[in-house]
């Protein structure tokens, strides 16, 4: 079956066009393929799989699969790269078009490229961040919060630390954590695991370690649940820009740049509850082959 690995800020995966050709083996052979094909030494390597469907709600759907065959609600680069594969290939006519993902519909817009040229650079109306600890979700009986309470610079203790979180949902959930200087190795790849599975959240998250610069530039790295670490990602970085301007870190009335390990993304929110998040960024192919599955 054909395939084409892209990325975004390097968070990559392995997609395929599904539009007119169904994906072998339902959504089992889906997770088997995820888990073979996600493997950078026996496949053909990525954060995971994306299948581009006929959408039902939407233009397009996106059927999303981390590296450990789990489905994922949202991914930030990943739709902006099928958004620039719809668009290179010639399946939307229009520089504006919708993907949906498990129920979630996303509003894309072209800003660099036109018909028959490669573009670099997509928009995407995030929609509005979920902030509510229930609907993120976290296990609020645990703490003194209730489930309609802001999780905002709340105490969790991590392998006898004590970290300050702030929760953020953007389709998937994410537990943002502000330090003091640019993250390491040591501290993503030691932590980020057991954020991801702390009892406190019942279906794991994923962790941001954001340092902020200024009032416009955050530097971030990412644990990504079902992956480990990852080049970027794209909700990851919504939810730390809205974090940030929930703590009064950054300012909500200008575009705010997130240094991320593989490149840069710029998000906007007015820091209003009902308000977009707007994310803009690269996408890119890396290369397209063809796979037996």
């Amino acid at each position: 079956m054909k395939f084409t690995k892209m990325h975004g800020c390097g968070n990559d995966y392995i997609y395929f066009d599904c539009t007119e050709e169904e994906f072998p083996g339902g959504p089992d052979g889906e997770r088997r393929a995820a888990i073979k094909l996600s493997d950078r030494h026996f496949g053909i390597g990525g954060d995971g799989i994306i299948l581009i469907k006929k959408g039902k709600t939407a233009d397009f759907e996106m059927v999303m699969y981390n590296a450990d065959g789990s489905r994922s609600q949202m991914c930030g680069n990943g739709i902006r790269c099928v958004g620039k594969y719809l668009y290179d290939a010639g399946k939307t006519l229009g520089k504006e078009f919708t993907v949906e993902s498990m129920g979630a519909v996303k509003k894309l817009t072209v800003v660099e490229g036109e018909r028959k040229d490669k573009i670099t650079k997509l928009s995407v109306d995030m929609g509005k961040p979920i902030l509510e600890a229930e609907k993120i979700p976290v296990d609020f009986s645990q703490s003194s919060i209730d489930s309609t309470s802001r999780v905002i610079n709340h105490p969790l203790t991590i392998d006898r630390t004590e970290y300050k979180i702030t929760c953020v949902s953007m389709g998937n959930p994410h537990a943002v954590v502000f330090i003091d200087k640019k993250a390491d190795d040591s501290l993503v790849l030691e932590k980020g695991p057991l954020f991801e599975n702390n009892s406190f959240f019942p279906e794991r998250t994923n962790t941001e370690f954001a340092y902020v610069e200024d009032r416009q530039t955050i530097w971030m790295r990412v644990w990504e649940r079902g992956t480990g670490e990852t080049l970027a990602c794209g909700t990851g970085t919504c939810a730390t820009v809205v974090a940030a301007i929930l703590n009064g870190l950054v300012d909500s009335d200008s575009p705010v740049t997130v240094h991320l390990l593989g490149g840069d993304l710029e998000i906007e929110w007015s820091g209003k509850e009902e308000d977009s998040v707007f994310m803009t960024g690269p996408a890119e192919t890396v290369f397209t082959g063809d796979v037996e599955l």
